[in-house]
Formats: structure tokens, sequence, C-alpha cells
């Protein structure tokens, strides 16, 4: 374990070697749920509450409805309904508490929202969307009854057309404290750190100049939340993450920017990222208007102009260069896990046993179904293979050469809710890497204007310094922090019903799942 030496924020870590290098103080964040509430006054809701004229102000509807829909102010003429997104819908219909039914004067109708039918696309439909919000805002599970189909998406394949096989008498029940989460991200048992996190994922690279500041920040300060990690992606490391260095992975791109020695010394993983699942072969691409005098000076580039990332590391041509690449990192920070994230080629199995071989501690697979709407669509859907293959490929290819419990595998490229991650891991991943449903939390639509640099209006995806105060750093880390409190009370929930300890017991385990499209038993399971 290290040992620390100093004053008040400014450490001194006592490395190997009785080297030295300078640390600022880590700053605690408490993993408490607490109401996060939209920014704006009128959230998009799946349902509105129409009210006429016939409404005599009774109350009865604010008495009866348990959910806080309507309420009742004095001094106006009408009751005020601009709490919509509270409503669960005509899920209500069969119960005592139907405000519909239960208006005297019958003033209510419930019809559903134009805004919603217009929200979101196949993969992360209108429910799921509103769902996640839910979460954020609650941190809690929605119910059977809140009425939003929140685990699947519409685009016909892929985790949409899995399900689990529950076992039809359930197990013996499973306390919460019983159920342990967490993954081991160091396999190798070579002398450096055991780190362990105590959910099996993390929050996935998203640099300074794709997405603001605050959004970095918050993604940050849910990570030392739920002792987890995020990556700076590859727009360098800004010093305003200091405080959180012991939950940050700093990653070196293809086009090395902000990669400097004295950023690496101080991240406890560093990754390689050789390609990205939406744009394989494309290499990273930044427009000029995000490239502001802020990401600029980061990137050590010239403002205003695009910046390319190639594609691939014109070092790197082997897995002899790779390894090469991983010692460099080992002799910088002798402290470091090294990742190595890649796409999903067809080879992608050969991919990862190689990099298993020069050294790396974690093989990241990206799928193409990740990255923001930055990323070409012609990319996403034609190039590479969906990760929901290349999950059981490599888990299997390495099992088969026997070093499979010495290297962490982790997925990305679409892991939305906590039931794909689940699946992920059934399929033979460790753990996941999640990105865009964090995006979602801070009130992300997915309008897939990211590229521009004043083009996402809720200030999450872009550089531009007036909408980037659109974002709250205090309140963006509780809406992270809620949704991983929902995904965690989600996954303990899964792992219950198949009578599971821990995670690690649901690896692999892809005789627990069904695919719709081969199965007899057609009736949705989870």
């Amino acid at each position: 374990m290290a040992n620390f030496l100093g004053k008040e924020n400014r450490l001194k870590e006592i490395l190997p070697g009785n080297t030295f290098k300078t640390r600022v103080a880590q700053i605690q964040i408490e993993r408490t749920v607490r109401p996060s509430l939209p920014r704006f006054r009128n959230e998009i809701a799946k349902w509105i509450v129409h009210r006429n004229s016939d409404c005599i102000q009774c109350g009865n509807c604010v008495k009866v409805c348990p959910y806080g829909v309507h309420t009742l102010k004095t001094g106006y003429k009408f009751f005020m309904t601009a709490r919509n997104h509270l409503c669960i819908g005509l899920t209500c219909e069969k119960t005592d508490h139907y405000c519909v039914a239960q208006c005297p004067q019958q003033a209510l109708r419930l019809v559903e929202s134009p805004a919603v039918q217009a929200l979101g696309d196949a993969r992360w439909p209108a429910d799921m969307i509103l769902a996640t919000w839910k979460m954020a805002r609650t941190g809690e599970v929605p119910s059977e009854n809140f009425g939003y189909e929140y685990n699947c998406g519409n685009t016909g394949g892929g985790f949409d057309r899995l399900r689990f096989k529950f076992p039809e008498k359930p197990p013996a029940e499973l306390s919460d404290d019983e159920i342990d989460l967490s993954i081991e991200l160091n396999r190798r048992n070579d002398g450096r750190p055991r780190i362990k996190i105590d959910v099996p994922w993390y929050g996935g690279g998203m640099s300074f100049g794709s997405v603001s500041n605050a959004t970095q920040l918050a993604k940050a300060r849910a990570a030392v939340a739920w002792n987890t990690f995020t990556c700076t992606g590859e727009g360098g490391y800004m010093e305003r993450l200091r405080p959180y260095d012991d939950h940050i992975i700093t990653q070196v791109a293809t086009g090395l920017f902000g990669v400097r020695e004295e950023t690496i010394q101080r991240a406890p993983i560093v990754e390689f990222k050789y390609a990205q699942g939406a744009k394989p072969g494309l290499g990273g691409h930044l427009l000029g208007d995000k490239n502001t005098p802020d990401v600029a000076r980061m990137r050590e580039a010239v403002l205003g102009i695009s910046l390319f990332s190639p594609f691939p590391f014109h070092s790197v041509y082997s897995i002899e260069d790779h390894k090469k690449h991983l010692d460099w990192i080992k002799h910088i920070n002798r402290r470091a896990l090294l990742s190595t994230k890649v796409s999903t080629p067809t080879d992608v199995d050969m991919v990862a046993v190689g990099s298993y071989s020069a050294g790396t501690h974690i093989v990241h697979l990206d799928g193409g179904y990740g990255g923001t709407g930055a990323a070409p669509d012609i990319a996403k859907k034609n190039i590479a293979m969906p990760i929901e293959y290349a999950i059981p490929k490599v888990h299997g290819f390495l099992d088969a050469e026997g070093v499979r419990d010495n290297v962490t595998l982790i997925a990305s490229g679409g892991i939305r809710s906590a039931h794909d991650i689940a699946k992920s891991i059934a399929l033979g991943a460790d753990g996941v890497v999640v990105g865009t449903a964090e995006l979602v939390a801070l009130g992300c639509v997915r309008c897939g204007k990211c590229e521009s640099g004043r083009g996402c209006p809720r200030g999450i995806a872009t550089t531009d310094s007036e909408l980037s105060e659109k974002i709250n750093i205090e309140w963006g880390t509780q809406r992270i922090i809620n949704l991983y409190n929902a995904w965690y009370n989600e996954l303990k929930k899964i792992l219950k019903r198949f009578g599971m300890r821990s995670i690690g017991e649901l690896r692999g385990r892809t005789d627990l799942l069904m695919h719709l499209d081969y199965s007899n038993d057609v009736e949705r399971q989870a």
C-alpha cells in the first residue's frame, strides 16, 4: 500500500525505488441518494393531464394521486399540472387512484405527449430515456407499474432480443449484504496494485472537447462516490481532475493529444485506445468550432483547427510494437495498470490474446453501438462486429488458451441499462464501460448534434462556455450517483433471482440467456 507524506492537500507518494511524485489530496464524495429534480421547469413527460374549465378546484385529484402530479396553488384559477413527468399514465386506469375517473366533474383528460413521440431512436426509445431520467432523479428502479419498457430498445437485434431465463421456482432469498458486485481489475499477480471496484462498470472516455468541463467533473465525482473509475478520453488530463486522481483512467490515443509523462504518472490506470468501436478505421475527429482556447491549450493544438486522430498508431504494427508501448507506461508509472481498448474486427479474439501476451491487465472491447452523435452513422451501422458477438468469442478464446482468469475483459459500445450490464457479463465479460447512459442521466435527448460546438442544446456535449454553464457540477454528480444506485439495486435483484452471491458467478453463463428469435418460449423473462 502506498505511503503518503506532506501537509494540507499537497502530498508525496512513495513509489518503488524510493522515488517521489507530488499528489493532491483526494476528495471524498458521499454515496448518498438524494432527489435530483430536472433542470427545466417543464421536463419532457410521456403523459399530459389536460384540465378543462369544468374543474371546480375541489382538490380530489390532489388527494387520490399518490405520485404528486397534481398541485393546488392558492390564487390560481386552475390546478397547476407542471409535474406531468411524475405521471405514470394509463397504468393507473385499473386502480382506485386514477385521477381521470375520480374527478367528479369529468374535467380531466390524459393524452400521450407529442414531444415523447418525437423523442429517441431505436437504440434509445423514449421510454428508456424517460426511465433513465427517473432513475437519475430518484435513484430507484422503476416499478412494474411505471409504464415504461425501459430495459430494451427497438433495434430488433442484439441485447434487445436477449432475455434471461429465470428459474420458475425462486431459490432461497438472499439479503443485499450477501451479494457482491465488485470486480478486480488486475488478475495478473504481477506486483502491481490489486485494484477492486465496487460495481462491475466504470465511465467511458469522453474527452474535454467532446463534452464540457462540468460533464467530465460530474462523471469523476460519481466515480469517487461509487469507488469506480472514469476515463479522460483522448483530450488530455485537465488540472481540475487532480482531486479525483485515484479514480481516473487517462487515455493514450493515436493523436497523442495532451499526453505527457506528468499526467501518466498521476493515473492508476492508463488506457491505450487503438480504435473506437463506433468508428473503427477512421480515427478521431474534433471539428474546429469545438477547438476553443481551453481545448487547444489542453491538446497543445492550434485554436479553431479541426483535430484528427489517425488510424492506427503509426508506431504499432505488431504485438511486439504494442508491448513496447505498454513497457513505456510501466516504466513511467510503476503502479499503473494497463488497459487496451480495441474495436471488434472479425479477428478480435486474436487481438485480445495478443494484448494479454504484451502485458495488458484489461482488454477493453468497444462495439459499434457506442459513441456520441459525433460518430458517423455509416460507420456505426456497417463496421465492426456487434459487441454481443465479440464478448463470447473473446471469452471463449481466452479460456481455450488457458489465460481467461489472468485478464479482465471489459465490454462497451451500447450498454444502456442494468440488464445490458448483466447480459454482457453472462456472455463472458467481467464488467462494462458506460457512456451514453451517463449523458442521458444529465438530460441528453439524443438529438445527435454532438459534433458542433453549440450543437448540444442542453450543455452536455459542448465546449461553448455559455452552454456549459447549464450543467451544475453538484447536480450532475447527484444525477449520476442516483443512476448508479438504481443499477446497483437492479443487478442485485437479477442475481437474487438466480440465487447468486457474486457478479462473478454470472460470468459466461450463456445457458441463462435465450434469444427470442430462436426460443420456443417467447414470453419475456426479463
